[in-house]
Protein backbone atom coordinates (compact mmCIF):
# COMPACT_ATOMS: atom_id res chain seq x y z
CA UNK A 1 0.00 0.00 0.00
CA UNK A 2 1.62 3.61 -1.33
CA UNK A 3 0.91 6.60 1.43
CA UNK A 4 0.66 8.99 -1.57
CA UNK A 5 -2.55 9.36 -3.99
CA UNK A 6 -2.25 11.70 -6.77
CA UNK A 7 -5.65 13.13 -7.72
CA UNK A 8 -6.48 14.49 -11.49
CA UNK A 9 -9.54 15.04 -12.36
CA UNK A 10 -10.84 14.66 -16.32
CA UNK A 11 -12.95 16.48 -18.87
CA UNK A 12 -12.12 15.03 -22.25
CA UNK A 13 -8.44 14.29 -21.85
CA UNK A 14 -7.97 11.12 -24.29
CA UNK A 15 -5.28 13.08 -25.69
CA UNK A 16 -3.50 12.97 -22.57
CA UNK A 17 -4.56 10.94 -19.92
CA UNK A 18 -2.92 7.54 -20.90
CA UNK A 19 0.87 9.48 -20.81
CA UNK A 20 -0.19 11.00 -18.02
CA UNK A 21 -0.98 7.70 -16.23
CA UNK A 22 2.30 5.91 -17.96
CA UNK A 23 4.72 8.55 -16.53
CA UNK A 24 3.16 8.74 -12.77
CA UNK A 25 3.40 4.84 -12.68
CA UNK A 26 6.88 5.00 -13.88
CA UNK A 27 8.41 7.49 -11.38
CA UNK A 28 10.66 6.01 -8.46
CA UNK A 29 8.03 6.60 -6.00
CA UNK A 30 4.92 4.53 -5.79
CA UNK A 31 2.21 6.91 -6.23
CA UNK A 32 -1.16 5.84 -6.55
CA UNK A 33 -3.64 7.45 -8.98
CA UNK A 34 -7.31 8.35 -8.70
CA UNK A 35 -9.09 9.92 -11.96
CA UNK A 36 -12.05 11.88 -11.40
CA UNK A 37 -13.79 11.79 -15.04
CA UNK A 38 -16.90 14.23 -15.33
CA UNK A 39 -18.97 12.36 -17.80
CA UNK A 40 -16.24 13.25 -20.77
CA UNK A 41 -17.89 11.95 -24.28
CA UNK A 42 -13.91 11.37 -26.12
CA UNK A 43 -13.71 8.10 -24.19
CA UNK A 44 -11.10 9.53 -21.47
CA UNK A 45 -13.02 7.07 -19.06
CA UNK A 46 -12.41 4.22 -21.05
CA UNK A 47 -8.67 4.77 -21.45
CA UNK A 48 -8.34 4.68 -18.00
CA UNK A 49 -10.43 1.64 -17.11
CA UNK A 50 -8.47 -0.01 -20.16
CA UNK A 51 -5.04 1.11 -17.98
CA UNK A 52 -6.44 -0.31 -14.83
CA UNK A 53 -5.83 -3.90 -16.14
CA UNK A 54 -1.81 -3.28 -16.04
CA UNK A 55 -2.30 -1.21 -12.42
CA UNK A 56 -4.67 -2.67 -11.17
CA UNK A 57 -3.88 -2.17 -7.38
CA UNK A 58 -2.32 1.99 -8.43
CA UNK A 59 -5.13 3.05 -10.60
CA UNK A 60 -8.69 3.66 -9.44
CA UNK A 61 -11.30 6.09 -11.04
CA UNK A 62 -14.94 7.80 -9.93
CA UNK A 63 -16.81 8.57 -12.74
CA UNK A 64 -19.94 11.05 -12.06
CA UNK A 65 -22.69 12.19 -13.95
CA UNK A 66 -21.01 15.55 -15.87
CA UNK A 67 -19.42 18.33 -15.24
CA UNK A 68 -19.45 19.42 -11.84
CA UNK A 69 -16.36 21.62 -11.25
CA UNK A 70 -13.21 21.42 -10.35
CA UNK A 71 -13.32 22.15 -6.74
CA UNK A 72 -16.06 19.52 -6.35
CA UNK A 73 -13.89 17.01 -7.84
CA UNK A 74 -11.15 17.54 -5.93
CA UNK A 75 -13.03 17.44 -2.74
CA UNK A 76 -14.52 14.43 -4.27
CA UNK A 77 -11.20 12.32 -4.40
CA UNK A 78 -10.59 13.84 -0.97
CA UNK A 79 -13.37 12.16 1.02
CA UNK A 80 -12.15 8.83 -1.45
CA UNK A 81 -8.13 9.03 0.12
CA UNK A 82 -9.75 10.01 3.61
CA UNK A 83 -11.54 6.35 3.54
CA UNK A 84 -8.21 5.07 2.77
CA UNK A 85 -4.73 5.26 4.96
CA UNK A 86 -2.85 7.71 2.75
CA UNK A 87 -0.62 9.63 4.49
CA UNK A 88 -0.24 12.38 1.37
CA UNK A 89 -2.70 13.46 -0.83
CA UNK A 90 -1.64 15.34 -4.24
CA UNK A 91 -3.55 17.82 -6.78
CA UNK A 92 -2.33 17.67 -10.91
CA UNK A 93 -3.60 18.30 -13.45
CA UNK A 94 -3.98 15.73 -16.58
CA UNK A 95 -2.27 18.02 -19.64
CA UNK A 96 1.23 17.69 -19.18
CA UNK A 97 1.22 21.86 -17.78
CA UNK A 98 2.27 19.98 -14.96
CA UNK A 99 5.36 17.80 -14.55
CA UNK A 100 4.82 14.53 -12.96
CA UNK A 101 8.21 13.98 -12.21
CA UNK A 102 7.87 17.36 -9.95
CA UNK A 103 5.51 15.22 -7.39
CA UNK A 104 8.29 13.79 -5.96
CA UNK A 105 9.90 17.18 -5.03
CA UNK A 106 6.39 17.65 -3.76
CA UNK A 107 6.19 14.73 -1.43
CA UNK A 108 9.71 15.21 -0.42
CA UNK A 109 8.81 18.93 0.56
CA UNK A 110 6.44 17.42 3.14
CA UNK A 111 7.87 14.22 4.06
CA UNK A 112 11.64 15.12 4.70
CA UNK A 113 11.01 18.56 5.33
CA UNK A 114 8.17 19.01 7.37
CA UNK A 115 5.49 21.17 5.60
CA UNK A 116 2.06 20.16 5.69
CA UNK A 117 1.94 21.93 2.31
CA UNK A 118 3.62 22.26 -0.26
CA UNK A 119 2.48 24.07 -3.86
CA UNK A 120 4.49 23.66 -7.45
CA UNK A 121 4.63 27.23 -7.79
CA UNK A 122 5.36 29.06 -10.88
CA UNK A 123 6.21 32.73 -8.73
CA UNK A 124 8.48 31.90 -6.14
CA UNK A 125 11.20 32.14 -8.41
CA UNK A 126 10.30 34.73 -11.23
CA UNK A 127 7.98 33.72 -14.03
CA UNK A 128 8.41 30.66 -14.48
CA UNK A 129 5.71 29.65 -17.46
CA UNK A 130 6.02 28.43 -20.66
CA UNK A 131 3.79 29.06 -23.71
CA UNK A 132 1.21 30.99 -22.66
CA UNK A 133 0.65 34.29 -24.25
CA UNK A 134 1.74 37.33 -22.33
CA UNK A 135 -1.74 38.94 -21.69
CA UNK A 136 -2.85 35.78 -19.67
CA UNK A 137 0.71 35.16 -17.85
CA UNK A 138 0.34 38.72 -16.81
CA UNK A 139 -3.71 38.06 -15.46
CA UNK A 140 -2.83 35.31 -13.59
CA UNK A 141 0.56 37.24 -11.76
CA UNK A 142 -1.49 39.66 -10.57
CA UNK A 143 -4.38 37.41 -9.68
CA UNK A 144 -1.69 36.15 -7.23
CA UNK A 145 -0.79 39.29 -6.38
CA UNK A 146 -4.32 40.43 -5.75
CA UNK A 147 -5.18 37.13 -3.76
CA UNK A 148 -2.07 37.70 -1.62
CA UNK A 149 -2.79 41.68 -0.63
CA UNK A 150 -6.40 40.62 0.50
CA UNK A 151 -5.60 37.84 2.06
CA UNK A 152 -2.36 38.26 3.79
CA UNK A 153 -1.20 34.77 2.74
CA UNK A 154 2.52 34.87 2.49
CA UNK A 155 1.97 32.63 -1.09
CA UNK A 156 3.22 33.94 -4.31
CA UNK A 157 1.54 31.58 -6.33
CA UNK A 158 -2.11 31.49 -4.58
CA UNK A 159 -4.02 29.95 -7.81
CA UNK A 160 -1.78 26.95 -8.24
CA UNK A 161 -3.13 23.99 -8.73
CA UNK A 162 -0.33 21.69 -8.00
CA UNK A 163 0.32 20.31 -4.56
CA UNK A 164 0.99 17.99 -1.65
CA UNK A 165 -1.21 17.61 1.31
CA UNK A 166 -0.54 15.68 4.44
CA UNK A 167 -3.62 13.59 5.98
CA UNK A 168 -4.00 16.02 8.83
CA UNK A 169 -4.87 19.21 6.85
CA UNK A 170 -7.92 17.56 4.78
CA UNK A 171 -9.00 15.63 8.23
CA UNK A 172 -8.90 19.26 10.39
CA UNK A 173 -10.77 21.55 7.13
CA UNK A 174 -14.49 20.96 6.96
CA UNK A 175 -14.53 20.11 3.41
CA UNK A 176 -18.30 21.31 3.50
CA UNK A 177 -17.14 24.73 4.02
CA UNK A 178 -15.23 25.07 1.02
CA UNK A 179 -17.46 26.95 -1.29
CA UNK A 180 -15.26 27.75 -4.41
CA UNK A 181 -16.05 25.35 -7.20
CA UNK A 182 -13.84 26.84 -9.63
CA UNK A 183 -9.90 27.77 -9.97
CA UNK A 184 -10.83 29.78 -7.03
CA UNK A 185 -11.01 26.68 -4.99
CA UNK A 186 -7.20 26.43 -4.91
CA UNK A 187 -7.33 29.96 -3.43
CA UNK A 188 -9.65 28.88 -0.58
CA UNK A 189 -7.94 25.33 0.13
CA UNK A 190 -4.82 27.10 0.50
CA UNK A 191 -6.37 29.54 2.40
CA UNK A 192 -8.14 27.35 5.28
CA UNK A 193 -4.68 25.97 5.31
CA UNK A 194 -3.04 28.70 6.44
CA UNK A 195 -5.42 29.80 8.50
CA UNK A 196 -5.86 26.68 10.43
CA UNK A 197 -1.95 27.32 10.93
CA UNK A 198 -0.68 24.75 9.20
CA UNK A 199 2.80 25.06 7.34
CA UNK A 200 2.88 25.75 3.62
CA UNK A 201 5.76 25.41 1.48
CA UNK A 202 5.73 26.53 -2.03
CA UNK A 203 8.35 24.33 -4.39
CA UNK A 204 9.66 26.00 -7.91
CA UNK A 205 8.07 24.82 -10.98
CA UNK A 206 7.90 25.41 -14.44
CA UNK A 207 4.34 25.45 -15.84
CA UNK A 208 4.09 24.43 -19.56
CA UNK A 209 0.79 25.01 -20.98
CA UNK A 210 -0.88 22.11 -22.82
CA UNK A 211 0.11 20.79 -26.08
CA UNK A 212 -2.53 18.47 -26.61
CA UNK A 213 -6.16 18.87 -25.87
CA UNK A 214 -8.58 21.89 -25.16
CA UNK A 215 -7.64 24.66 -21.89
CA UNK A 216 -10.76 24.92 -19.48
CA UNK A 217 -9.60 28.47 -18.66
CA UNK A 218 -11.80 31.12 -18.91
CA UNK A 219 -12.36 34.55 -17.94
CA UNK A 220 -15.23 33.78 -16.29
CA UNK A 221 -12.71 31.61 -13.82
CA UNK A 222 -10.43 34.80 -13.10
CA UNK A 223 -13.91 36.67 -12.30
CA UNK A 224 -14.73 34.18 -9.65
CA UNK A 225 -11.17 34.62 -8.24
CA UNK A 226 -11.17 38.33 -8.01
CA UNK A 227 -14.87 39.23 -6.19
CA UNK A 228 -15.10 35.69 -4.98
CA UNK A 229 -11.79 36.81 -2.34
CA UNK A 230 -12.74 39.97 -0.45
CA UNK A 231 -16.12 37.76 0.59
CA UNK A 232 -13.73 35.05 1.41
CA UNK A 233 -11.98 37.39 3.86
CA UNK A 234 -14.69 39.06 5.31
CA UNK A 235 -16.44 35.61 6.27
CA UNK A 236 -13.41 34.33 7.77
CA UNK A 237 -13.52 36.83 10.37
CA UNK A 238 -16.90 35.03 11.98
CA UNK A 239 -15.80 31.43 11.17
CA UNK A 240 -12.85 29.34 10.36
CA UNK A 241 -12.20 26.04 7.98
CA UNK A 242 -12.30 23.79 11.38
CA UNK A 243 -14.09 20.55 11.01
CA UNK A 244 -14.64 20.03 14.92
Amino acid sequence: MSDSLVIIPTYNEKENIGKMIRTVMQLPHPFHLLIIDDNSKDGTAQIVKGLQVDYPDRLFIEERSGKLGLGTAYIHGFHWALKKSYAYIFEMDADFSHNPEDLVRLYRACTEEGNDVSIGSRYITGVNVVNWPMGRVMMSYFASMYVRIITGMPIRDTTAGFKCYSRKVLELIDLNKIKFTGYAFQIEMKFAAWRLGFKLKEVPIIFTDRSEGQSKMSGSIFSEAIFGVLAMKIKSYFHDYRNL
